[in-house]
């Protein structure tokens, strides 16, 4: 009896291309989240620039952070917040507030060493 080999596939065939910050790579997730929401299926590679990751593994990479404590609720909250926004948050007076802007910072610093390690950050 044969047996079919698994080989999995790349995720592109293209030359992939990492995000230059953990903000873009997050605002990227949170737009493939949205429209996930809103019915849009997606398919690979269907993107006008191939990136080393599905949205799923930042994710992943958000969920570890979280139960290794280095995030807490707040964090998340600020990441949600401003990601259903696809924007990061205002830091001019009157804007969103010193307060979540530094908790912004810190989340997406924290993030960017485990996705810089994975190569989806540059």
């Amino acid at each position: 009896m044969r047996h079919t080999r698994y080989i999995p596939k790349p995720l592109s065939l293209r030359a992939s291309e990492p995000f230059p910050s953990a903000e873009e790579a997050w605002l990227w997730f949170s737009q493939c989240q949205l429209a996930r929401v809103d019915g849009v299926r997606f398919v690979a590679d269907s993107g006008a620039i191939a990136r080393p990751c599905e949205p799923d593994d930042i994710y992943r990479a958000v969920d570890r952070l979280y139960r290794q404590r280095r995030l807490q609720r707040a964090h998340l909250a600020v990441l949600g917040h401003f990601g259903k926004r696809l924007s990061p948050p205002d830091r001019r007076p009157g804007g969103d507030g010193l307060g979540q802007a530094t908790l912004w910072d810190e989340a997406l610093d924290r993030l960017s060493g485990a996705l810089r390690a994975k190569g989806i950050v540059a």
